[in-house]
Order: structure tokens, then sequence, then C-alpha cells
């Protein structure tokens, strides 16, 4: 069976300043229906952009290339048209800044069935255009499924909190029951309560509605518990992929050992008191050398990581790792004899 969401090769470029920033470099990911894949890095790791970049909407300066193929249909050349029936009624986007990603001029509630009357075809019955009060119905539906009363539908996005409107956000993105939903860190802004709910429902929408997940966030907790396999970006690249529950207990790249360690562990006061952590900042990506990306802050660096790009490759079964530690016979890995490219189940991230 085809993936849902294939993206090859894919890279995003910023102009501007008279310089040329790479943001997103040759990053390759599988999706399925029914499946959840997080995305972790730091800030700045690229995976905004690549998120944004799925979809196309990324601002002008922004160059694309690759292949970004959603059933089998290239994205990145569709036409524009194509393009917004994509958006909102196939696939969504819970955007990172709820603060001012709501209409100030209208009501939540008629931002919540405007989506559904445009795009609401599915939803009506016998495959007819949805009418104006099932659109409402389905408007209050969702907003009690996350947490806010549906008498608050005639209320301005002033009078809610920023938490309220980051569940308003999730509600707008299942509003059309679309096949893809690309969550920015979707619950930031959510108390540890709210956060659970939503978590829970997003959970039961990829199981029981079949629909794909693509998630952003910096709390390896959350994306442990919620996703079924991980991708880890440092420096605009993938460093680490697989199972999401392997790849936190036991990680073969040393950045993402060092994300997971950086959280206090629960009954543990010395981790409490004294979070592992990571020294120095991020590589300019403009000014990016020859050898792995991640050399300078890496504690198990070797002399031959200054010089010699790391790639992903094979690092047991399901998994995929950029470092060169994972070679065989490294250090030596000039004469390492040749690592055979991931195979396609391995490939999936």
């Amino acid at each position: 069976m085809n993936p849902m969401l294939e993206v090859k090769d894919l890279a995003v470029t910023y102009r501007g300043g008279g310089r040329t920033v790479p943001a997103v470099r040759g990053v390759d990911l599988t999706l399925d229906a029914g499946q959840t894949l997080g995305l972790a890095g730091e800030s700045g790791s690229g995976k905004s952009t690549l998120a944004m970049s799925l979809l196309r909407l990324l601002p002008a300066a922004a160059k694309v290339t690759g292949q970004v193929l959603y059933q089998g249909e290239d994205l990145l050349t569709a036409k524009w048209s194509r393009m917004r029936a994509v958006r909102w009624a196939e696939a969504s986007v819970v955007f990172q800044g709820a603060m001012t990603a709501l209409n100030p001029v209208h009501t939540i509630g008629d931002q919540l069935v405007e989506p559904i009357l445009l795009h609401g075809r599915r939803a009506g019955e016998d495959g007819g255009r949805i009418t104006d009060k099932q659109a409402r119905t389905r408007a209050a539906e969702l907003l009690e499924s996350v947490g806010v009363p549906a008498r608050r539908m005639r209320s301005y996005p002033h009078e809610f909190s920023g938490g309220q409107r980051q569940r308003i956000m999730i509600a707008m993105a299942l509003a059309c029951r679309p096949n893809l939903i690309i969550a920015d860190e979707p619950t930031t802004a959510l108390d540890v309560m709210v956060q659970a709910q939503i978590l829970d429902l997003l959970s039961d929408l990829v199981h029981e509605e079949g629909i794909g997940v693509i998630m952003i966030s910096h709390d390896l907790s959350v994306l442990g518990q919620m996703c079924d396999r991980l991708a880890v970006m440092y420096a605009g690249e993938l460093v680490e992929s697989g199972p999401s529950r392997q790849l936190l207990d036991d990680p073969r790249h040393p950045y993402t050992r060092a994300l997971s360690r950086a959280f206090p562990t629960i009954g543990d006061p010395a981790s409490r008191r004294a979070p592992a952590g990571l020294p120095g900042d991020p590589p300019d990506p403009a000014a990016l050398g020859t050898g792995c990306p991640f050399a300078a802050r890496c504690p198990d660096v070797h002399e031959i990581c200054a010089t010699t790009p790391a790639r992903l490759v094979q690092a047991g079964p399901d998994r995929l790792s950029a470092c060169l530690r994972v070679l065989p016979g490294f250090p030596d890995v000039a004469t390492a004899p040749p690592v055979p490219e991931p195979s396609a189940e391995g490939a999936r991230s």
C-alpha cells in the first residue's frame, strides 16, 4: 500500500540580505494513514520550515525543491487551485501562534462554520452540500470536543485566553475531517489537564478515522506518548529516526541522547536539580562545514567528524542514524565496508 505522504530529498533555502540560508537540507519522510510522526529538535533546526513547506505555506523568499507526494500527487508542482482544495478539505495545520491566528472581527463560531460550508461536502447527507444548520451543529460539537462550551460560539477571539484560542485552532483544523493534520506545537499554551485531553482527542482521530498526523514539539515526553515514530532534526537535516519508544530509550545519535536527557526524571532528585544539557549553540546554517554539523557540540566527537560528512544509514531494525559511530569499522570509515542504503521499510520515518 502506498503511503499517504512521502517526502523525497526536500530542501528549503531562504534568500535575503544578500545571502542564501539552507534551512532544510535533503529530508526524506514517509507517513502512512493512521500513523503519527513526531518532529523533534531545538529551535532553528528546521522543523516548522519543513512542516510549512509540505503545503506550500512558506513566504516567497523561500525556494523549495524535492518532492512532496500526497497520495501519489506532487504538491510542489500542483496548481494553486488544487492546493486550495487540498488545504482545509484534505490537509490542515494547527499553527503555533494561536494568539494572532484568529480573525479578531469575526466570532469564533463564524470562523469555524466558514470552512465547513466551503469544503464540507463530505460531511453533508448523501454527499450533498452541507447546510448552515449542519455546519453550526458541527462547529458546536468541535468546540465541545476541545473543552470550549458551545455557547461561546458568539464570542470574539479577544474574549478567550491564549490556551482557549489554541483549543479553538485545533477545532478549526478538525473542522473538515482532513486526512492529514500538521500540528506545530499544538499543546504549548495549554495546561496539563487540557493537554492530556487534546492528545487523547488526536489519538482517537488517528486510530478511528485513519488520519495521519505530523506533530512538532520540543516536549519529548509528549512526542513519546503521542507518536508512533520520531524524526530528530539538527541544522536542517534528519539525524535520527525510528519507533518513538526505541528512539527515546536507546538513542543512536549523540544529539538525540542529549535531548532525551535534558528533561528531569520524575522521582530522581539528582536529575531534577541538575538536568543534563547541551553546551554551545546550534550552528549557523549558512556557514556549515563539510563534516558533521553536530561535531562542535558532540560529547563523543572524533577528529574525523570535523571533515567527514555523516549521512543517514541503517542503525538497527527500522532505525536510521546520521552518526559516524554507527558505521562498521569506525573510526577508520575510509576503509570500512560499504553500508547498504536503508531498506524501504527501514526508511519509513
